[in-house]
């Protein structure tokens, strides 16, 4: 086993490679989840078990925020269900994931039988947002929004309030980058869903 660790001032991060001495199972990875509330767990496509402390008050009132104003245009389309940062997703290639949010079209959600919604959801989202907070490598999450894409994503944005930019991922595109922008529009993937920045990217 290997321990990574990073350290700031409001959040640390640990990535524990556990193979080949173990080999969590979707129930093992859940119940580590249930018995550690305080903490945030993934699970890469290795096998590795990324854990993260929970955020400070500046990244949480983000992500409340950017939660809050993706589930209102989703309860008002009807085209789709929103999940915010507390939901697993098993990617295709074995990984398990929580974006800071996330939307699922409405078609391949009701595809999904009522037993496997009830726990990790079995594909990937349609669209992600990723919120970079003081304990996130950039890499690290760009790395993750190119593993999403893998698996199926249609639209990502990455947003980064350090620097006030935002990474457009699309499938077969190349990332497009937007400096301090106001508002960011879903276009055919969501449509009607224009997220505005403010106190998201901005103060």
């Amino acid at each position: 086993m290997k321990l990574a660790i990073h350290d700031s001032e409001t959040d640390i991060v640990f990535t524990l490679a556990l193979r080949p001495t173990l080999e969590l199972t979707d129930e093992q990875f859940e119940q580590i989840c249930q018995a550690n509330r305080d903490l945030k767990f993934e699970r890469t496509a290795k096998g590795e078990l990324v854990i993260v402390a929970l955020t400070g008050g500046e990244t949480g009132r983000r992500n409340i925020k950017l939660s809050a104003r993706l589930e209102v245009w989703s309860d008002q389309a009807g085209l789709g269900v929103a999940f915010d940062s507390s939901t697993g997703f098993r990617l295709p290639n074995g990984a398990i994931r929580s974006p800071d949010a996330a939307w699922v079209r409405l078609e391949r959600w009701q595809a999904l039988t009522p037993e496997q919604r009830k726990k990790y959801v079995p594909l990937c989202p349609d669209f992600v947002v990723e919120l970079r907070s003081t304990s996130d490598e950039l890499m690290d999450l760009q790395a993750k929004m190119q593993e999403y894409l893998e698996n199926g994503l249609q639209l990502g944005w990455l947003l980064d309030p350090e620097t006030e930019v935002v990474e457009i991922y699309k499938p077969n595109q190349p990332v497009e980058r937007l400096e301090k922008p106001a508002n960011l529009s879903g276009g055919s993937i969501m449509p009607g869903f224009v997220l505005a920045l403010a106190g998201i990217l901005t103060a």
